[in-house]
């Protein structure tokens, strides 16, 4: 029994389908079976890069997912590690956040956004004494450059003195990336 087929819907379902089946598929490429704009033998982006686009664009989980992706291939590097610890500041996960951070400070003791971090963890953890220690040892390492980090200073050690001082509700802090995976805590006033 031969079946005929019948109107134009079954002509461009065939069409489709044999174009899909093409080398080029849909893409109009004839190259291979690549994405459209994909180029055979092209470098992924660097899992840091994609992490910190993510962070910017408020997709906390998606960057820590990127930032896992750039430890298994790069290792856990201090970049790694702070924006791993950054992600998981912006998530809430606070334990987390200073295991990473801490790893951070440890493999190199100079960077500067871990350590700040680090004090943003500890202030929201309620340790007081030892979120000043760390923005102290921070800011130190900036050498006094960064108004942020001297501003966090100031608060951790107004809540040493006062616990229950609080930052005016318009003062909100806010993560922002200085360079590639640097990280500074900055108030929005």
């Amino acid at each position: 029994m031969i079946l005929r087929p019948r109107g134009a819907a079954f002509a461009a379902f065939l069409v489709l389908a044999l174009a899909a089946c093409s080398t080029g598929g849909l893409s109009g490429e004839k190259d291979g079976p690549f994405a459209p704009g994909s180029k055979p033998g092209a470098e992924a982006v660097d899992g840091l890069t994609v992490g910190h686009r993510l962070m910017a664009a408020g997709e906390y989980e998606l960057a820590l997912r990127a930032y896992y992706r750039a430890a298994a291939e790069q290792g856990a590097t201090v970049d790694v590690l702070s924006a791993i610890g950054s992600a998981d500041l912006k998530l809430g996960r606070l334990n987390q956040a200073e295991q990473m951070l801490r790893r951070a400070t440890e493999s190199d003791q100079t960077f500067v956004p871990a350590w700040n971090n680090l004090g943003v963890v500890l202030m929201n953890r309620g340790k007081y004494a030892e979120a000043a220690r760390v923005f102290h040892t921070a800011y130190a390492l900036d050498s006094g450059q960064s108004d942020a980090i001297r501003q966090n200073l100031r608060l951790a050690l107004a809540k040493i003195q006062k616990p229950s001082y609080a930052p005016p509700q318009d003062e909100q802090f806010k993560l922002v990336r200085r360079g590639v995976g640097d990280y500074l805590l900055l108030t929005k006033h």
